[in-house]
């Protein structure tokens, strides 16, 4: 038996004894950062539409071709992320598209008319592809498969961490400043993040400070998992491939819905003002900040009841599916407090849902590919986001209603998991020839 899983060197809850060592938890929280900072950037003008509304007359359409620009342009550009990560590494590769998405962030202040916010989210939309596919690729490197959930779900936790503030300090420096500002002033964070992670990351076994205990800890599965690389176009003859890609394409969709439009959501139905729209938000982002780490943990009981892994996974997938439900009623409620709870529920369980299925990649691919697969599979969360912000702009526009646009979210998760547990039973690894 293996040594390593048999001495005391490790709680249940995944973290390490100063024995084995925590360097891969300190990886992770660069990761939290770098996703804060991404989902800080990327809600900026979620925040402000009501504000640009009167600035430059933003309308509804205007808006929805806007956010469409961003998701046409994530989607092209993690096709090519993943690919050029797994080639360059993410020391060098996470530092290119962070540089990309620093300098287009601060772009939209120079903004004056929609076309022009369409160039700027375009550019931020490439840059901004690379965060996730790096950091699912860093974590398959750091972390031994029984521990990529819940460091998924610490990392990706950032981005409501992000999102909460984003409100929080959005409104004040455009009440303060102007507008234009606030772009300014969120674009900068990560021009110091770039800094500390090319001074301090490194691979495991390059990694100056790791003890042999914590390498031999992560690399304890390195024959199973890690496999001959392989061009993403032959990563779609697997089924499992396409498991992941349509569970992103179904559900990230209801991600970007609630990222870009609940703070207009709030103005309109609740008649909130720009200073009002923070508290709503920063509560809805820190109960989902909570249920991407509950979420990243939720294998475990079930693990524990004698589930195997991929079952285990299958299990806090319906969990949280079933969570995002009665979210459905949100579009005709006149409690702005209920609303909040109903929300804040949806987005916990989004978050929840995020880091299993985030996690199945390397769960079903070798180290070697999973750069590439989240790569296909965001790309096609992307093109499902370019679908409804086109959709919900022109039906906002119509209707001026959110209760046919939060029914869709209600049950996408179900539907998402029923293909994925059709397409790629018990989560099957897929064994790529040599």
């Amino acid at each position: 038996m293996d040594p390593i899983t048999t001495e005391p060197e490790q709680d249940e809850s995944g973290f390490s004894s100063p024995r084995l060592g925590h360097v891969r938890w300190t990886i992770c929280a660069m990761l939290f950062f770098a996703t804060s900072i991404n989902y800080m950037d990327r809600q900026v003008i979620a925040i402000l539409k009501p504000t640009l509304h009167h600035a430059i007359g933003l309308t509804e359409v205007d808006y929805g071709y806007i956010v469409f620009a961003f998701q046409l342009a994530y989607a092209i550009g993690v096709l090519g992320a993943g690919r050029l990560i797994d080639k360059l590494g993410t020391r060098i590769g996470y530092c290119l598209f962070m540089g990309l998405w620093s300098l287009s962030a601060m772009g939209h202040a120079l903004a004056g008319s929609a076309l022009e916010f369409g160039v700027a989210r375009f550019s931020l939309g490439l840059g901004e592809s690379g965060n996730f596919p790096a950091a699912i690729k860093t974590v398959a490197e750091w972390f031994p498969q029984r521990e990529r959930s819940l460091a998924t779900g610490i990392f990706n936790s950032g981005a409501n961490v992000g999102a909460i503030l984003a409100p929080a300090i959005v409104p004040w420096v455009a009440l303060r400043y102007s507008w234009r500002a606030a772009f300014l002033i969120t674009g900068t964070f990560s021009l110091l993040w770039i800094i500390w992670w090319y001074r301090n990351y490194r691979k495991p076994a390059d990694h100056p400070t790791l003890t042999g205990a914590e390498l031999r800890h992560i690399y304890e599965e390195a024959a199973q998992q890690m496999g001959p690389g392989m061009q993403w176009l032959r990563l779609l003859a697997y089924r499992q491939t396409w498991a992941f890609a349509v569970g992103k394409f179904l559900t990230d969709p209801i991600w970007w819905f609630f990222l870009f439009w609940l703070p207009s959501y709030f103005s309109s139905r609740f008649h909130l003002s720009l200073a009002g729209l923070g508290l709503p938000l920063i509560v809805i982002y820190t109960a989902s900040s909570v249920g991407s780490i509950f979420g990243g943990w939720l294998p475990l009981p079930f693990l524990k009841l004698g589930m195997t892994p991929p079952r285990a996974r299958i299990a806090a997938m319906f969990v949280c599916a079933c969570a995002v439900v009665p979210v459905f009623t949100a579009g005709s409620l006149h409690s702005e407090w209920t609303a909040i709870a109903l929300l804040s529920l949806a987005t916990a369980a989004h978050q929840g849902w995020s880091a299993n299925l985030f996690t199945t990649a390397s769960d079903m691919f070798p180290r070697s590919t999973v750069g590439a697969v989240v790569g296909i599979g965001t790309s096609a969360g992307s093109i499902g986001g370019m679908l409804v912000a086109t959709a919900a702009g022109w039906i906002l526009q119509l209707t001026h209603s959110y209760v046919s646009l939060f029914i869709v979210a209600s049950c996408a998760y179900l539907v998402a998991l029923a293909f994925i547990v059709v397409l790629a039973p018990k989560l099957r690894k897929v064994e790529v020839p040599a």
